[in-house]
């Protein structure tokens, strides 16, 4: 289902008090969570307290090391084997894990559900993407995107959309304690206060940084003109900026896209309605929560 921001007024709220009125009257969507790190913690509570009146049922929780689960979710809920999701009959699964997830299983779990992709620089991957493209075709199931920092997303689709995007560089500057890096950048060393680790296409960057990386790839998809290739990801790493945890405890991260449709046959089956407050999964721009 679609939220509405509360800093669109009253207005927004008085249609997300209906909208949730309405909920109640449907069948709750089911949702599966994958992965139970701080933001996949984040997500079940909200859903486990607050998915009911906004027509959502939990329906399992997978996590690679599922003692982690063990004392905070619901045994019943607990899923000890991905491969066996499609027993509990999901709508949606969210994926807040790590791109290798993606990789690993994106494809099968669409023959089962939808799917939002948590950690979308698992789709600078081209093996990846095209699997998940044939999945999608396949079995009629919806591939999101999670926007996460990305705001203006929209804006960049549009001008993308109109011919007017001609390119796009994205610069992430941050603590170096922020960092979870893979590959030759784990071994790079700052000189000095700022560093530039990496410049060059998001694809290049990926693989190297999955986690430090997801805007970038979410620019990339909004700009299907310019792709991975040319959109330009810049990788700083500054001692001038605090370190500080990621904020997961705010589910917004989850305020997503789908994947844009291509001029050529790479593309996803995204939802054609503009909506922003029909259900879930025709809104072209799902949040499962209300900021």
């Amino acid at each position: 289902m679609c939220g509405v921001r509360r800093a669109a007024g009253s207005r927004a709220q008085m249609q997300t008090t209906e909208f949730k009125g309405m909920a109640l009257d449907r069948v709750p969507r089911k949702v599966g969570i994958v992965g139970y790190g701080r933001l996949g913690q984040s997500l079940v509570s909200h859903l486990l307290t607050q998915g009911p009146e906004l027509g959502l049922e939990l329906v399992f929780v997978w996590n690679r090391d599922a003692g982690r689960m063990a004392g905070s979710v619901p045994p019943s809920l607990q899923l000890q084997n991905l491969a066996a999701l499609g027993e509990r009959h999901p709508d949606v699964v969210v994926e807040v894990a790590h791109p290798k997830i993606i990789q690993e299983s994106g494809a099968e779990i669409l023959r089962y559900a939808n799917l939002l992709v948590g950690s979308p620089s698992a789709l600078g991957d081209q093996a990846t993407e095209r699997q998940l493209l044939e999945a999608s075709h396949r079995w009629g199931h919806t591939v999101f995107v999670a926007r996460g920092a990305l705001w203006g997303a929209e804006d960049i689709t549009r001008l993308d959309e109109a011919g007017g995007l001609q390119s796009l560089r994205v610069t992430m500057a941050t603590h170096p304690d922020g960092f979870r890096l893979e590959g030759p950048l784990a071994t790079m060393r700052s000189t000095g206060p700022r560093a530039v680790l990496y410049e060059g296409p998001v694809r290049g960057l990926c693989p190297h940084a999955p986690r430090n990386s997801n805007t970038m790839a979410a620019a990339a998809l909004a700009a299907p003109s310019l792709g991975f290739d040319r959109v330009i990801g810049v990788l700083v790493a500054d001692f001038r900026v605090l370190p500080a945890p990621l904020q997961a405890g705010d589910p917004s991260l989850l305020r997503s896209l789908p994947l844009p449709k291509r001029t050529s046959s790479s593309h996803y089956l995204p939802p054609t309605t503009t909506d922003p407050l029909l259900p879930w999964p025709q809104c072209p721009h799902t949040s499962l929560w209300s900021q």
